[in-house]
């Protein structure tokens, strides 16, 4: 297994060159295009890693798993699915156009910008703090690493160049799918996303997703059966943006995607898998990472197809 992993490393490094990394978010642009690294944990409670696995990324997109994990322990699928819709989008991550043309104004789903804001606000707490400590500790806990924290730096790159995703959430205030207040959700959306990780920690994240919602380390229950079912399907549709079908076609793994480089894939009943390349492609999703993880799931007959 360790071959296999550090071949998907040395036969896709040569696709670093071909992205870039995300520049609209001025600290990202500082990130290393050259990076690639996996990590593998099992649902055995065993660990493989390879290549560049160690480096530090913020977690970004990837996070919107986890907020959506809260939103459905917190308020049930009917309430988000009421105000969130769970299909597919053929537009941009932050795009506004489908808010404005369909009847509802609701977002298409959880994993786009506008669908993401509105599950932030509907996860428990009284005000962003509140709301931002929830996820946070849901993040920490799946990763079993109680030091993941915010980077700092990003977080306030986000904030300050952050107007589109203020544009869409004060029109989804307007459309009457946030109670709460606009910046309050906003300043937790860019903490959530400033959150500093590792391939290991987002690799054990999707170990608990691939274990039906128990911690493979200790054997916890931390969410239902039914959450990670609901979970699993919306990656499998909508995890990669508008490349989600082709990504399905040639990967066919339930799987999330954030600008920072990572993409956190769940082989169900099996392992959790992380991979982190900083040099995008033109939908936002790494671009040696989705090849390394079409080795890895060609070699290992991970697909669920």
């Amino acid at each position: 297994m360790q071959k296999i992993l550090q071949e998907a490393i040395d036969n896709n490094r040569h696709w670093t060159a071909h992205g870039a990394v995300a520049s609209y978010i001025p600290e990202l642009a500082k990130e290393n295009p050259d990076a690639l690294g996996v990590c593998i944990y099992n649902i055995d409670n065993t660990t493989l890693c390879a290549g560049d696995s160690h480096t530090k990324f913020t977690i970004q997109s990837v996070s919107k798993v986890v907020t959506l994990i809260c939103a459905l322990m917190d308020k049930g699928k009917e309430t988000v699915f009421s105000s969130v819709g769970m299909e597919p989008s053929a537009d941009p991550f932050n795009s506004m156009v489908k808010l404005e043309t369909r009847e509802s104004h609701k977002p298409l789903n959880p994993f786009i910008n506008a669908g993401a804001i509105v599950c932030t606000s509907m996860v428990q707490g009284d005000n962003g703090i509140e709301k931002f400590n929830r996820i946070h500790n849901m993040i920490k806990i799946m990763a079993d690493n109680p030091a993941i924290d915010i980077n700092q730096s990003v977080y306030r790159s986000e904030k300050l160049t952050g107007n589109t995703n203020r544009a869409i959430a004060y029109y989804l205030k307007g459309a009457g799918l946030i109670e709460k207040d606009v910046e309050d959700v906003l300043d937790t959306y860019f903490k959530l996303c400033s959150i500093e990780i590792t391939a290991l920690d987002v690799a054990k994240m999707a170990s608990v997703i691939a274990n039906n919602g128990i911690t493979p380390w200790s054997n916890e229950r931390l969410m239902s059966i039914e959450i990670c079912r609901i979970v699993k399907a919306i990656m499998t549709t909508c995890g990669l943006y508008d490349s989600s079908g082709q990504f399905s076609v040639d990967v066919g793994l339930p799987s999330k995607s954030g600008v920072g480089g990572c993409i956190m894939a769940v082989a169900p009943q099996n392992m959790g898998i992380a991979v982190i390349g900083p040099a995008l492609d033109s939908h936002g999703n790494s671009m040696a990472g989705k090849k390394v993880l079409e080795y890895l799931a060609n070699e290992l007959n991970l697909s669920i197809f």
